[in-house]
Protein backbone atom coordinates (compact mmCIF):
# COMPACT_ATOMS: atom_id res chain seq x y z
CA UNK A 1 0.00 0.00 0.00
CA UNK A 2 1.48 3.34 -1.00
CA UNK A 3 1.35 6.49 1.10
CA UNK A 4 -1.61 7.93 -0.81
CA UNK A 5 -3.71 4.83 -0.08
CA UNK A 6 -2.67 4.87 3.58
CA UNK A 7 -3.50 8.56 3.91
CA UNK A 8 -6.85 8.14 2.15
CA UNK A 9 -8.01 5.28 4.39
CA UNK A 10 -6.73 7.11 7.45
CA UNK A 11 -8.49 10.36 6.59
CA UNK A 12 -11.76 8.61 5.82
CA UNK A 13 -11.99 6.06 8.62
CA UNK A 14 -9.44 6.36 11.46
CA UNK A 15 -9.64 8.42 14.63
CA UNK A 16 -6.39 9.77 16.09
CA UNK A 17 -5.90 11.01 19.66
CA UNK A 18 -7.78 14.24 20.35
CA UNK A 19 -8.31 14.80 16.62
CA UNK A 20 -11.28 14.93 14.29
CA UNK A 21 -11.32 12.38 11.46
CA UNK A 22 -9.43 13.65 8.45
CA UNK A 23 -6.82 15.67 10.32
CA UNK A 24 -3.45 15.77 8.56
CA UNK A 25 -1.14 12.84 9.24
CA UNK A 26 2.22 11.63 7.91
CA UNK A 27 2.57 7.92 7.01
CA UNK A 28 5.60 6.24 8.61
CA UNK A 29 7.44 3.51 6.70
CA UNK A 30 9.84 2.35 9.43
CA UNK A 31 11.77 3.50 12.48
CA UNK A 32 15.26 2.79 13.76
CA UNK A 33 17.32 4.28 16.57
CA UNK A 34 16.15 7.83 17.32
CA UNK A 35 14.68 8.30 13.83
CA UNK A 36 11.49 7.62 11.93
CA UNK A 37 11.34 7.43 8.13
CA UNK A 38 8.22 8.59 6.34
CA UNK A 39 6.83 6.93 3.24
CA UNK A 40 7.90 9.96 1.22
CA UNK A 41 11.53 9.36 2.23
CA UNK A 42 11.91 12.13 4.83
CA UNK A 43 13.88 11.11 7.90
CA UNK A 44 12.96 12.76 11.20
CA UNK A 45 14.43 12.57 14.69
CA UNK A 46 11.66 11.34 16.96
CA UNK A 47 11.99 14.14 19.52
CA UNK A 48 8.93 12.82 21.37
CA UNK A 49 10.25 9.28 21.94
CA UNK A 50 6.82 8.46 20.48
CA UNK A 51 5.09 9.95 23.51
CA UNK A 52 7.95 9.51 25.91
CA UNK A 53 8.27 5.74 25.65
CA UNK A 54 11.08 4.87 23.18
CA UNK A 55 13.96 5.58 25.55
CA UNK A 56 16.31 2.99 23.99
CA UNK A 57 15.51 3.98 20.40
CA UNK A 58 13.29 2.31 17.84
CA UNK A 59 13.97 -1.32 16.91
CA UNK A 60 16.57 -1.69 19.65
CA UNK A 61 18.37 -5.00 18.92
CA UNK A 62 18.06 -6.26 22.51
CA UNK A 63 14.33 -5.63 22.60
CA UNK A 64 13.86 -7.13 19.13
CA UNK A 65 15.75 -10.25 20.24
CA UNK A 66 13.64 -10.55 23.39
CA UNK A 67 10.45 -10.24 21.35
CA UNK A 68 11.56 -12.77 18.75
CA UNK A 69 12.54 -15.29 21.41
CA UNK A 70 9.26 -14.93 23.25
CA UNK A 71 6.96 -14.91 20.23
CA UNK A 72 8.45 -18.21 19.11
CA UNK A 73 7.43 -19.72 22.45
CA UNK A 74 4.05 -18.04 23.04
CA UNK A 75 2.72 -14.62 22.30
CA UNK A 76 -0.18 -14.75 24.72
CA UNK A 77 -1.97 -16.85 27.32
CA UNK A 78 -4.65 -15.72 29.71
CA UNK A 79 -3.45 -14.66 33.16
CA UNK A 80 -6.47 -16.05 34.97
CA UNK A 81 -5.21 -19.18 36.72
CA UNK A 82 -2.02 -19.30 34.62
CA UNK A 83 1.37 -17.64 34.95
CA UNK A 84 4.63 -17.59 33.04
CA UNK A 85 8.32 -16.81 33.27
CA UNK A 86 8.26 -13.39 31.53
CA UNK A 87 5.79 -12.06 34.13
CA UNK A 88 7.85 -13.48 37.00
CA UNK A 89 11.11 -12.08 35.62
CA UNK A 90 9.63 -8.65 34.99
CA UNK A 91 8.08 -8.56 38.45
CA UNK A 92 11.37 -9.49 40.09
CA UNK A 93 13.25 -6.83 38.15
CA UNK A 94 10.68 -4.13 38.95
CA UNK A 95 10.81 -4.97 42.65
CA UNK A 96 14.61 -4.89 42.58
CA UNK A 97 14.70 -1.63 40.61
CA UNK A 98 12.43 0.01 43.19
CA UNK A 99 14.65 -1.12 46.05
CA UNK A 100 12.18 -3.47 47.70
CA UNK A 101 9.71 -0.66 48.43
CA UNK A 102 6.79 -2.64 46.99
CA UNK A 103 5.50 -6.19 47.35
CA UNK A 104 2.72 -6.61 44.79
CA UNK A 105 2.49 -5.82 41.08
CA UNK A 106 -0.57 -5.61 38.83
CA UNK A 107 0.03 -5.58 35.07
CA UNK A 108 -2.32 -3.78 32.69
CA UNK A 109 -2.44 -2.67 29.09
CA UNK A 110 -1.94 1.09 29.37
CA UNK A 111 -0.94 3.91 31.68
CA UNK A 112 -4.54 5.07 32.03
CA UNK A 113 -5.61 1.64 33.20
CA UNK A 114 -2.68 1.38 35.63
CA UNK A 115 -3.88 4.58 37.31
CA UNK A 116 -7.47 3.31 37.29
CA UNK A 117 -6.18 0.19 39.06
CA UNK A 118 -4.27 2.35 41.57
CA UNK A 119 -7.49 4.15 42.42
CA UNK A 120 -9.30 0.82 42.89
CA UNK A 121 -6.53 -0.29 45.25
CA UNK A 122 -7.02 2.83 47.34
CA UNK A 123 -10.79 2.33 47.46
CA UNK A 124 -10.45 -1.33 48.46
CA UNK A 125 -7.89 -0.30 51.08
CA UNK A 126 -10.37 2.20 52.52
CA UNK A 127 -12.96 -0.58 52.83
CA UNK A 128 -10.39 -2.84 54.46
CA UNK A 129 -9.59 -0.15 57.01
CA UNK A 130 -13.23 0.23 57.96
CA UNK A 131 -13.76 3.48 56.05
CA UNK A 132 -16.22 2.78 53.23
CA UNK A 133 -17.11 6.49 53.29
CA UNK A 134 -13.73 7.26 51.74
CA UNK A 135 -14.65 7.36 48.06
CA UNK A 136 -13.14 10.64 46.84
CA UNK A 137 -9.62 11.50 45.69
CA UNK A 138 -7.56 14.62 46.31
CA UNK A 139 -5.11 15.95 43.77
CA UNK A 140 -3.75 19.24 42.49
CA UNK A 141 -4.69 21.16 39.37
CA UNK A 142 -2.77 21.04 36.07
CA UNK A 143 -2.53 17.27 36.35
CA UNK A 144 -3.16 14.55 33.79
CA UNK A 145 -3.66 10.89 34.72
CA UNK A 146 -5.32 9.22 31.76
CA UNK A 147 -8.36 8.90 29.55
CA UNK A 148 -10.52 6.30 31.30
CA UNK A 149 -13.44 7.63 33.33
CA UNK A 150 -11.92 7.37 36.80
CA UNK A 151 -8.62 8.82 35.63
CA UNK A 152 -10.35 11.65 33.77
CA UNK A 153 -12.01 12.62 37.04
CA UNK A 154 -8.60 13.44 38.60
CA UNK A 155 -7.36 15.42 35.59
CA UNK A 156 -7.68 19.19 35.79
CA UNK A 157 -11.46 19.77 35.55
CA UNK A 158 -11.24 23.19 33.91
CA UNK A 159 -8.08 23.62 31.88
CA UNK A 160 -7.54 19.93 31.12
CA UNK A 161 -8.40 17.85 28.08
CA UNK A 162 -11.43 16.32 29.76
CA UNK A 163 -13.22 19.44 30.92
CA UNK A 164 -16.09 18.72 28.50
CA UNK A 165 -17.26 15.69 30.48
CA UNK A 166 -18.54 17.73 33.41
CA UNK A 167 -21.24 15.96 35.41
CA UNK A 168 -20.49 12.60 33.79
CA UNK A 169 -17.40 12.32 35.99
CA UNK A 170 -17.30 11.75 39.72
CA UNK A 171 -16.49 15.02 41.47
CA UNK A 172 -13.05 14.92 43.08
CA UNK A 173 -11.24 17.46 45.27
CA UNK A 174 -8.64 19.73 43.69
CA UNK A 175 -5.99 21.84 45.33
CA UNK A 176 -4.50 24.72 43.33
CA UNK A 177 -1.64 23.84 41.00
CA UNK A 178 1.57 23.39 43.00
CA UNK A 179 4.10 26.22 43.04
CA UNK A 180 6.67 25.82 40.28
CA UNK A 181 10.26 24.65 40.68
CA UNK A 182 12.37 27.01 42.72
CA UNK A 183 9.61 28.09 45.10
CA UNK A 184 10.76 29.28 48.52
CA UNK A 185 10.36 27.14 51.62
CA UNK A 186 7.75 29.61 52.82
CA UNK A 187 5.75 29.22 49.59
CA UNK A 188 5.93 25.44 49.80
CA UNK A 189 4.87 25.38 53.45
CA UNK A 190 1.94 27.71 52.77
CA UNK A 191 0.84 25.51 49.88
CA UNK A 192 1.02 22.32 51.95
CA UNK A 193 -1.02 23.96 54.71
CA UNK A 194 -3.67 24.79 52.13
CA UNK A 195 -3.52 21.24 50.75
CA UNK A 196 -3.91 19.75 54.25
CA UNK A 197 -7.18 21.59 54.81
CA UNK A 198 -8.66 19.68 51.87
CA UNK A 199 -8.10 16.26 53.46
CA UNK A 200 -11.60 15.51 54.75
CA UNK A 201 -13.07 12.22 56.03
CA UNK A 202 -14.25 11.36 52.49
CA UNK A 203 -10.74 11.32 50.97
CA UNK A 204 -9.59 7.83 49.96
CA UNK A 205 -6.16 8.89 48.74
CA UNK A 206 -3.95 11.57 47.25
CA UNK A 207 -2.83 11.13 43.63
CA UNK A 208 -0.22 13.31 41.91
CA UNK A 209 2.42 13.37 39.21
CA UNK A 210 5.58 13.90 41.25
CA UNK A 211 8.06 16.65 40.21
CA UNK A 212 6.82 16.86 36.61
CA UNK A 213 3.21 17.37 35.57
CA UNK A 214 3.11 16.05 32.02
CA UNK A 215 0.22 16.47 29.59
CA UNK A 216 -1.51 18.90 31.95
CA UNK A 217 1.05 21.59 31.21
CA UNK A 218 4.63 20.27 31.52
CA UNK A 219 5.01 22.04 34.87
CA UNK A 220 8.01 21.32 37.11
CA UNK A 221 7.82 21.53 40.90
CA UNK A 222 10.12 20.84 43.84
CA UNK A 223 10.44 17.33 45.35
CA UNK A 224 9.97 18.86 48.82
CA UNK A 225 6.28 19.19 47.93
CA UNK A 226 6.02 15.44 47.36
CA UNK A 227 7.77 14.82 50.68
CA UNK A 228 5.22 17.12 52.29
CA UNK A 229 2.34 15.18 50.76
CA UNK A 230 3.86 11.98 52.16
CA UNK A 231 3.69 13.45 55.68
CA UNK A 232 0.12 14.63 55.20
CA UNK A 233 -1.00 11.20 53.98
CA UNK A 234 0.74 9.49 56.89
CA UNK A 235 -0.97 11.80 59.35
CA UNK A 236 -4.37 11.11 57.80
CA UNK A 237 -3.93 7.37 57.23
CA UNK A 238 -4.59 7.56 53.50
CA UNK A 239 -2.49 6.26 50.58
CA UNK A 240 -0.22 8.43 48.48
CA UNK A 241 -0.47 7.41 44.82
CA UNK A 242 2.42 8.41 42.56
CA UNK A 243 1.75 8.54 38.82
CA UNK A 244 5.28 7.97 37.51
CA UNK A 245 4.20 6.90 34.05
CA UNK A 246 5.95 9.85 32.41
CA UNK A 247 8.70 10.44 34.97
CA UNK A 248 9.78 6.86 35.70
CA UNK A 249 12.83 5.02 34.37
CA UNK A 250 15.18 7.98 34.34
CA UNK A 251 13.39 10.64 32.29
CA UNK A 252 14.01 13.44 34.82
CA UNK A 253 17.59 12.43 35.59
CA UNK A 254 16.35 10.35 38.52
CA UNK A 255 15.25 6.73 38.29
CA UNK A 256 11.93 7.54 39.98
CA UNK A 257 11.13 11.03 41.22
CA UNK A 258 9.57 9.72 44.43
CA UNK A 259 12.02 7.04 45.54
CA UNK A 260 15.13 8.98 44.52
CA UNK A 261 13.96 11.84 46.73
CA UNK A 262 13.37 9.62 49.74
CA UNK A 263 9.60 9.33 49.31
CA UNK A 264 7.99 5.87 49.15
CA UNK A 265 4.46 6.11 47.73
CA UNK A 266 1.94 3.54 48.86
CA UNK A 267 0.97 2.88 45.25
CA UNK A 268 2.94 3.73 42.10
CA UNK A 269 1.91 3.53 38.44
CA UNK A 270 4.53 3.03 35.71
CA UNK A 271 4.32 2.48 31.97
CA UNK A 272 5.53 4.15 28.75
CA UNK A 273 9.30 3.53 28.95
CA UNK A 274 8.83 0.20 30.75
CA UNK A 275 8.84 -1.66 27.43
CA UNK A 276 11.06 0.89 25.73
CA UNK A 277 8.04 1.84 23.64
CA UNK A 278 8.14 -1.56 21.95
CA UNK A 279 4.66 -2.73 22.91
CA UNK A 280 1.97 -1.53 25.29
CA UNK A 281 2.23 -2.51 28.96
CA UNK A 282 1.91 -0.77 32.30
CA UNK A 283 2.12 -1.76 35.95
CA UNK A 284 0.76 -0.69 39.31
CA UNK A 285 2.99 -1.41 42.31
CA UNK A 286 1.70 -1.53 45.89
CA UNK A 287 3.35 -1.79 49.27
CA UNK A 288 2.78 -4.76 51.55
CA UNK A 289 0.57 -2.62 53.80
CA UNK A 290 -1.75 -1.71 50.95
CA UNK A 291 -1.90 -5.24 49.56
CA UNK A 292 -2.72 -6.82 52.92
CA UNK A 293 -5.06 -4.03 53.98
CA UNK A 294 -7.36 -4.18 50.95
CA UNK A 295 -10.82 -5.71 51.20
CA UNK A 296 -11.20 -7.88 49.32
CA UNK A 297 -7.52 -8.67 48.86
CA UNK A 298 -8.33 -9.82 45.34
CA UNK A 299 -8.00 -6.76 43.12
CA UNK A 300 -11.26 -6.35 41.23
CA UNK A 301 -9.80 -5.87 37.77
CA UNK A 302 -8.86 -8.29 35.02
CA UNK A 303 -7.82 -7.20 31.50
CA UNK A 304 -7.83 -9.91 28.82
CA UNK A 305 -4.23 -9.12 27.90
CA UNK A 306 -3.03 -8.67 31.46
CA UNK A 307 0.66 -9.63 31.77
CA UNK A 308 0.82 -10.51 28.09
CA UNK A 309 3.95 -12.73 27.80
CA UNK A 310 5.31 -10.93 24.74
CA UNK A 311 4.98 -7.53 26.40
CA UNK A 312 6.42 -8.83 29.68
CA UNK A 313 9.45 -10.36 27.95
CA UNK A 314 10.26 -7.10 26.18
CA UNK A 315 9.64 -5.08 29.35
CA UNK A 316 11.91 -7.38 31.37
CA UNK A 317 14.73 -6.67 28.93
CA UNK A 318 14.01 -2.92 28.89
CA UNK A 319 14.02 -2.80 32.70
CA UNK A 320 17.29 -4.76 32.73
CA UNK A 321 18.79 -2.13 30.41
CA UNK A 322 17.61 0.64 32.73
CA UNK A 323 19.10 -1.20 35.71
CA UNK A 324 22.49 -1.22 33.97
CA UNK A 325 22.51 2.54 34.48
CA UNK A 326 23.78 3.79 31.10
CA UNK A 327 20.85 6.20 31.06
CA UNK A 328 22.35 8.29 33.86
CA UNK A 329 25.17 9.64 31.71
CA UNK A 330 22.90 9.81 28.66
CA UNK A 331 20.21 11.86 30.38
CA UNK A 332 22.77 14.12 32.06
CA UNK A 333 24.37 14.86 28.71
CA UNK A 334 20.98 15.47 27.06
CA UNK A 335 20.02 17.89 29.83
CA UNK A 336 23.21 19.89 29.24
CA UNK A 337 22.65 20.03 25.49
CA UNK A 338 18.97 20.94 25.82
CA UNK A 339 19.87 23.78 28.17
CA UNK A 340 22.52 24.96 25.72
CA UNK A 341 20.24 24.77 22.68
CA UNK A 342 16.95 25.99 24.13
CA UNK A 343 18.07 28.80 26.46
CA UNK A 344 18.52 31.33 23.61
CA UNK A 345 14.89 30.80 22.60
CA UNK A 346 13.77 32.70 25.70
CA UNK A 347 14.57 35.89 23.79
CA UNK A 348 12.31 35.05 20.84
CA UNK A 349 9.08 37.04 20.44
CA UNK A 350 6.12 35.13 21.81
CA UNK A 351 8.13 32.84 24.09
CA UNK A 352 6.86 32.95 27.68
CA UNK A 353 9.24 30.44 29.29
CA UNK A 354 11.96 27.90 28.58
CA UNK A 355 12.62 25.07 31.03
CA UNK A 356 14.68 21.87 31.08
CA UNK A 357 14.81 18.93 33.49
CA UNK A 358 16.70 15.77 32.62
CA UNK A 359 15.71 14.64 29.14
CA UNK A 360 12.74 17.04 29.06
CA UNK A 361 12.84 20.36 27.24
CA UNK A 362 9.90 22.77 27.13
CA UNK A 363 9.31 26.02 25.27
CA UNK A 364 6.12 27.64 26.45
CA UNK A 365 4.59 30.24 24.14
CA UNK A 366 2.32 33.06 25.27
CA UNK A 367 -0.54 31.73 23.14
CA UNK A 368 -1.72 28.38 21.76
CA UNK A 369 0.50 27.09 18.98
CA UNK A 370 -0.88 26.34 15.49
CA UNK A 371 -0.43 22.58 15.30
CA UNK A 372 0.23 22.15 11.59
CA UNK A 373 2.45 25.19 11.16
CA UNK A 374 4.68 24.30 14.11
CA UNK A 375 4.84 20.63 13.22
CA UNK A 376 5.87 21.28 9.64
CA UNK A 377 8.37 23.97 10.63
CA UNK A 378 10.12 21.41 12.83
CA UNK A 379 9.87 18.76 10.11
CA UNK A 380 11.69 21.10 7.75
CA UNK A 381 14.60 20.82 10.21
CA UNK A 382 14.33 17.02 10.25
CA UNK A 383 12.59 16.85 13.63
CA UNK A 384 9.28 15.34 14.72
CA UNK A 385 7.50 17.15 17.58
CA UNK A 386 3.89 17.12 18.70
CA UNK A 387 3.01 20.41 20.41
CA UNK A 388 -0.09 20.89 22.51
CA UNK A 389 -1.73 24.01 23.89
CA UNK A 390 0.97 26.64 24.32
CA UNK A 391 3.76 24.08 24.60
CA UNK A 392 6.45 23.00 22.15
CA UNK A 393 8.43 20.34 23.95
CA UNK A 394 10.74 17.37 23.57
CA UNK A 395 11.39 14.15 25.46
CA UNK A 396 14.02 12.58 23.19
CA UNK A 397 15.29 8.99 23.23
CA UNK A 398 18.20 8.56 25.62
CA UNK A 399 20.44 7.32 22.79
CA UNK A 400 20.39 10.70 21.02
CA UNK A 401 23.82 12.16 20.30
CA UNK A 402 24.83 15.75 20.98
CA UNK A 403 24.29 16.43 17.29
CA UNK A 404 20.78 14.94 17.48
CA UNK A 405 19.90 17.19 20.41
CA UNK A 406 21.28 20.24 18.60
CA UNK A 407 19.07 19.35 15.64
CA UNK A 408 16.05 18.93 17.93
CA UNK A 409 16.69 22.38 19.38
CA UNK A 410 16.81 23.84 15.86
CA UNK A 411 13.50 22.16 15.10
CA UNK A 412 11.89 23.57 18.25
CA UNK A 413 13.27 27.02 17.41
CA UNK A 414 11.72 26.79 13.95
CA UNK A 415 8.41 25.73 15.48
CA UNK A 416 8.48 28.67 17.90
CA UNK A 417 9.19 31.13 15.08
CA UNK A 418 6.36 29.61 13.04
CA UNK A 419 3.99 30.19 15.94
CA UNK A 420 4.91 33.85 16.13
CA UNK A 421 4.76 34.27 12.35
CA UNK A 422 1.33 32.65 12.14
CA UNK A 423 0.01 34.87 14.93
CA UNK A 424 1.37 37.96 13.15
CA UNK A 425 -0.21 36.97 9.84
CA UNK A 426 -3.58 36.26 11.44
CA UNK A 427 -3.43 39.55 13.32
CA UNK A 428 -2.86 41.41 10.06
CA UNK A 429 -5.98 39.98 8.43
Amino acid sequence: MDQREIAAIDAAHIWHPYAEPGQFTYPVAYASGPRITLHDGRVLIDAMSSWWAVIHGHSNPRLVAAAEKQIAAMSHVMFGGLTHEPAATLTQRLLELTGGAFSQVFFSDSGSVSVEVAMKMALQYAIGQGHPERTTFLTWRSGYHGDTFATMSVCDPEGGMHAMWGDALKPQVFAPAPPIRGASERERDAYLEQFARLITPEIAGVIVEPVVQGAGGMRFHDPELVAGLRKLCDASGIPLIADEIATGFGRTGQLFTTLDNGVVPDIMSVGKAMTGGFVTLAATLATEEIARGMQPQALMHGPTFMANPLACAVAAESVAMVAEGTWRDQVGRIETELERGLAPLADLPGVADVRVLGAIGVVEMDADVPMRATTEAAMAEGVWVRPFGRLIYTMPPYICTDEDIAQICRGIAAAARATTQTATEEGAK
